[in-house]
């Protein structure tokens, strides 16, 4: 076998040239549709294999310290506690009386329920930190009522799908904690500098479906204003979410427990507030659980091949030859963020957001922050954690292989993909906007860092 493999053309390649390289067989095998931890673990593998000169001693030794390495991280016990959380928040009822609640203030207006929907995502979203949970919990929940009130199909599963992209730029958010372990930033500062722009991003959506009903009237009907008394009935029927996102958020700002503290008090949180409606029986807790190690299994399979690929990206010297080049070149700093965010919006046709992050963010973070941009390491770290964390963002929605898309369109066989294709196009133009005025100021996203 080993014969075989110094056959291979990679075999009198240099490190530099092994790691050049090693992109072509990753979107070769992505293309060939390997699952993407596989494919980037097997690129490390064979990466480490010739790097090595074909010695298989210390590829083994490195499959074993970077396993033990990666997964002793205490910080990524917080993953599986937030879908757990999430879990039993969509158990609990909570995404129900969400709704319910932003439906009676807004569902009498043009748009109002569509709106109402946006609001439940955001709302939902702060309880849980997974956009496809979060899409399709509010998925269950809204669609019926918007199609129940004249909705077109197209609008009504681009709304939602839109709506689910909450759920990770909401905290607590997933793909931050990532890469926040990815770039050794503060979780707890990451979490505090996407409150704004998730808050944008909500209201950005809220404008477009205002924008969209008046170009489209008939896409929209109204339905009749609920009392106000009721209004305030519902209102009050979402305490449970406010206690728990202001306990668990609340208290990693405050500094009363760490993020993964917080997270486990969350997942407590959920759990009585399920159990207490009665829908965390037995059977249903067991189905929580296998359904939080299925997703934790997945994630973590993916961090395993990503920490192994850039493990050997790092030994070939690609990131930082990549960032003494731009540097060489003297290009400007919002040029390279440009044409860096140009890359996250159109490699997120095409590939999931977890897998974007994990094997672009340690090639394009050591570039970005060789670069000035007037404002601290930290800072620039946080800023473009959000940027990045909201351009790919945006592919959950974009086509073809928007996830959020897909999943909505499976719970409404009737309306074609390509309705939703053209109407989500009006939320993917917000979310550029809003792309484009935090970039242009930072500010906006560090206003509350302190």
């Amino acid at each position: 076998m080993t014969a075989l493999l110094d056959l291979l053309p990679f075999a009198d390649m240099s490190r530099l040239e092994l790691g050049f390289w090693s992109f072509a067989v990753l979107l070769l095998l992505i293309f060939l549709r390997a699952p993407i931890g596989l494919a980037m673990l097997l690129c490390g593998f064979g990466g480490w294999y010739f790097a090595m000169n074909g010695n298989p001693v210390p590829l083994l030794a490195k499959l074993k310290s970077e396993t033990y390495t990666t997964f002793s991280s205490y910080s990524l016990t917080i993953i599986p506690l937030f879908l757990l959380m999430g879990q039993f928040a969509t158990l609990s009822g909570m995404s129900t009386a969400l709704f319910k609640a932003a439906e009676s203030f807004l569902g009498h207006r043009r748009g109002g329920v569509a709106m109402a929907a946006v609001g439940a995502c955001a709302g939902f979203g702060a309880i849980c930190g997974s956009s496809l949970a979060t899409a399709a919990t509010m998925g269950k929940v809204a669609l019926p009522e918007l199609r129940r009130y004249g909705y077109s199909g197209g609008f009504s599963t681009a709304t939602l799908a839109a709506g689910g992209t909450l759920g990770i730029l909401i905290p607590p958010s997933v793909i931050l904690v990532l890469y926040a372990i990815i770039t050794e930033q503060n979780i707890a500062k990451l979490f505090l500098a996407a409150f704004i722009p998730g808050i944008l991003a909500a209201i950005g959506y809220v404008l477009t479906i205002s924008l969209y009903v008046r170009l489209y009237p008939n896409s929209a009907g109204i339905r009749p204003a609920v009392p106000m008394a009721e209004r305030w009935k519902a209102l009050g029927n979402t305490w449970p979410v406010l206690m728990i996102f202001g306990l668990v958020v609340g208290g990693i700002y405050a500094g009363w427990f760490t993020p993964t503290e917080g997270a486990a008090i969350g997942v407590a949180g959920t759990g009585i507030v399920a159990m207490l409606s009665g829908n965390l029986e037995w059977p249903v807790f067991k189905v929580a659980l296998l359904e939080t190690g299925k997703t934790t299994a997945m994630i973590f399979f993916i961090v395993l091949g990503a920490s192994f690929y850039n493990g050997f990206l790092a030994l070939s010297g690609v990131p930082q030859i990549m960032a003494d080049y731009v540097l060489a070149q003297g290009f400007s700093p919002w040029f390279v963020l440009t044409i860096i965010l140009t890359f996250y919006l159109v490699f997120g046709c095409v590939m999931d957001s977890l897998s974007m992050i994990l094997l672009t963010v340690p090639i394009f973070f050591p570039v970005i922050s060789a670069m000035d941009f007037g404002l601290s390491p930290e800072h620039v770290a946080i800023w473009f954690g959000i940027l990045v964390l909201i351009v790919v963002e945006v592919g959950l929605i974009t086509p073809p292989v928007g996830m959020n898309l897909f999943i909505i369109n499976a719970m409404d066989r009737e309306t074609k993909i390509t309705e939703t294709y053209k109407a989500v196009m009006f939320f993917v133009g917000s979310d550029i906007v809003r792309v484009a005025i935090l970039a242009a100021f930072p500010a906006i996203t560090l206003f509350l860092i302190p």
